[in-house]
């Protein structure tokens, strides 16, 4: 799950088969010279990354946008965690899985393998790459994935979770869920191994996806004032004298002031890149450069620099040259038409995705917090349909309102799930409905509600402007609260009435829990529902697809019932890159256009 900040998300949650098609561009077939990359636009024949044969590193510098300042090498916190951050970090660190381009899950094994030994009970044993080392040349091991668990099991109290419930020791954005699934350490030989097994105590629908890249143990020893064999027995016996240090450290110590470049003596990768010495210039860019350590393939770029450029202002950055890819976040209808005045110089590409814009209730405080008349008052003035006919239509002709938020309206179990859970009250503003809730509310006329999203952002400005034409005739006043730090301080503090984000989704299963369910970490709104806490259990727990469906009607009907919040619709996903350059593919899934940027590289 991630937050994309700026103008989308926290997170992430779609269930069912996806259905999309990559994009590549024509295979190439010229021999490179010297010091040149021999990646090609190879087509990809499924979801996952071409095969690009053998690949020798090019010089040369990519430049792509991403609209959000880096925030620091662990992006696992929640003061760090974004799509934007991550898509720094999925460079520099390697895992056993990735998102394809339709959000398939696809193996990563070059940096190991993984299967489930056993169903019932599940069990589920990793081995990794015997070559597979953090760039300060300690093999990757066990020990980082003893680190990883403890991060998401050991409470403040020095306990290990079975309910998700109690506050955790280390400050991971998924809080003590891995804990509730798998209460005891994985099993290795050593602290050293490079094969270990998970033994989950319920099954888990996402188990495959569960184990994400993990940071290194030995950094965290060595910080504790202890050996890694030390740290990995701390954690087995729950030693908080250690593990209080550990955290601390796995806390604080990788966070980054904006252009301090992340330690190398405390932040080693083990992904295709690195982080270039005084490559971060706060505010423009952050530079990565090729890991000479790493051992599977190489980038095909010697360097891929991340700009932090706004919306707005990437279609002329790519037109200067001073940006080779872009992927403008929440496109306009000036977006495409600008695009297609470049001409030949770019290639475009378009393509529906697993982002989707919600409107979000504060249940923390506030007129809404314990106020259902007030809620649906203001979900029978928000005009949705004219935001999608005039703000979104025009970019995608297909699209429509969206009416879930586990399944999106182009995937094909969309409408069996929506007729079941929801009959269409708030597709168009009803204002004589809006009024009559509006009064039994007990509000009172010119009622300030404060839609909070992150700055700047022409089209949730225009979104922002057609509620407030439409909800002011009701009894509201809707103020315009963007903000440029809406992500690190409104929403966290809950200065607002209501939140405007997306959530960028993959082909995830269970993520929603971490969302919807009381205490989550991503319940920013602070949303509690039994019926709907029970379902995700029931959903979670299981890998019957009937099942799957079955709650997912259930947690979708209750969020309407109940108004969670006001799914909008599913964002159009545009990508441009200069002609020169190969393998850059669209795709659906939350790392946007990153996903591949290791493959990169210009033609010869």
């Amino acid at each position: 799950m991630k937050i994309r900040r700026l103008s989308a998300a926290v997170a992430v949650a779609a269930t069912g088969a996806l259905l999309f098609s990559a994009c590549t561009s024509p295979a190439g077939n010229d021999d490179p010279a010297d010091g040149e990359s021999t990646a090609t636009s190879v087509a990809a024949d499924g979801p996952c990354k071409a095969d690009l044969g053998e690949v020798e590193t090019a010089d040369g510098e990519i430049k792509v946008s991403v609209e959000d300042e880096f925030l620091g090498y662990n992006s696992y916190t929640p003061e760090t965690y974004s799509t934007y951050n991550n898509a720094v970090t999925d460079r520099v660190f390697s895992n056993f899985w990735y998102f394809g381009t339709d959000g398939a899950i696809c193996p990563e094994e070059s940096y190991g393998t993984y299967e489930a030994i056993s169903e019932d009970p599940l069990q589920v044993e990793y081995t990794l790459n015997d070559e597979a080392v953090w760039s300060d040349g300690t093999p990757v091991s066990f020990a980082d994935y003893a680190l990883d668990w403890a991060a998401q099991a050991i409470t403040a109290d020095g306990k290990v979770t079975d309910d998700g419930s109690e506050k955790p020791l280390f400050n991971h954005i998924s809080g003590l869920t891995l804990g509730d699934y798998v209460p005891e350490l994985p099993t290795a030989d050593a602290a050293d191994a490079k094969s270990f097994v998970y033994d989950y105590e319920r099954v888990y629908a996402d188990w495959k996806i569960q184990i994400s890249h993990v940071f290194p143990a030995h950094v965290v020893a060595e910080q504790a004032g202890v050996s890694t064999e030390e740290l990995v027995t701390a954690i087995q016996e729950v030693d908080m004298s250690v593990l209080k240090k550990a955290a601390k450290f796995w806390n604080e110590g990788w966070l980054s002031q904006p252009g301090q470049v992340p330690d190398p003596a405390i932040s080693p990768v083990n992904g295709p890149y690195d982080f270039k010495a005084d490559g971060w210039e706060a505010g423009q860019y952050i530079t990565l450069e090729a890991n000479p350590e790493f051992w599977g393939t190489p980038a095909a770029t010697q360097e891929l620099t991340f700009r932090f450029v706004s919306a707005d202002a990437q279609i002329q950055a790519l037109a200067n040259g001073d940006l080779d890819v872009i992927q403008p976040n929440g496109p306009t209808v000036d977006t495409t038409t600008q695009l297609e005045q470049l001409g030949d110089a770019v290639n475009v590409d378009t393509d529906q995705g697993l982002t989707w814009e919600h409107l979000d209730f504060n249940f923390n405080s506030g007129v809404f917090s314990d106020n259902l008349e007030a809620r649906e008052a203001f979900a029978h003035c928000v005009p949705r349909q004219k935001i999608v006919d005039d703000l979104i239509k025009p970019i995608a002709p297909e699209a429509t309102i969206m009416n879930a938020r586990e399944v999106f309206p182009f995937q094909d179990n969309y409408e069996d799930v929506v007729s079941e859970s929801y009959d269409g009250r708030y597709d168009t503003a009803d204002l004589d409905a809006a009024k009559e809730k509006f009064e039994a509310s007990g509000l009172k006329e010119g009622e300030k509600i404060r839609i909070g999203y992150a700055a700047p952002n022409p089209r949730r400005a225009a979104q922002v402007e057609a509620i407030k034409s439409s909800c002011d005739q009701v009894g509201f006043d809707i103020v315009d609260s963007a903000a440029p730090d809406f992500f690190d301080k409104a929403l966290p503090n809950g200065d607002y009435e209501v939140a405007m984000f997306a959530w960028a989704g993959s082909g995830q299963i269970a993520s929603g829990e971490n969302i919807y369910a009381t205490g989550f970490p991503q319940n920013y709104g602070g949303y509690s529902d039994e019926t709907v806490d029970e379902a995700w259990k029931k959903l979670s727990s299981s890998t019957d697809e009937a099942v799957h469906a079955e709650q997912t009607v259930i947690i979708e009907k209750q969020l309407w019932d109940t108004l969670f919040g006001i799914p909008l619709f599913a964002h159009p996903g545009v990508i441009a890159s200069s002609s020169g350059l190969q393998n850059v593919r669209n795709t659906a899934a939350q790392d946007g256009v990153m996903w591949n940027a290791e493959q990169w590289s210009r033609a010869s």
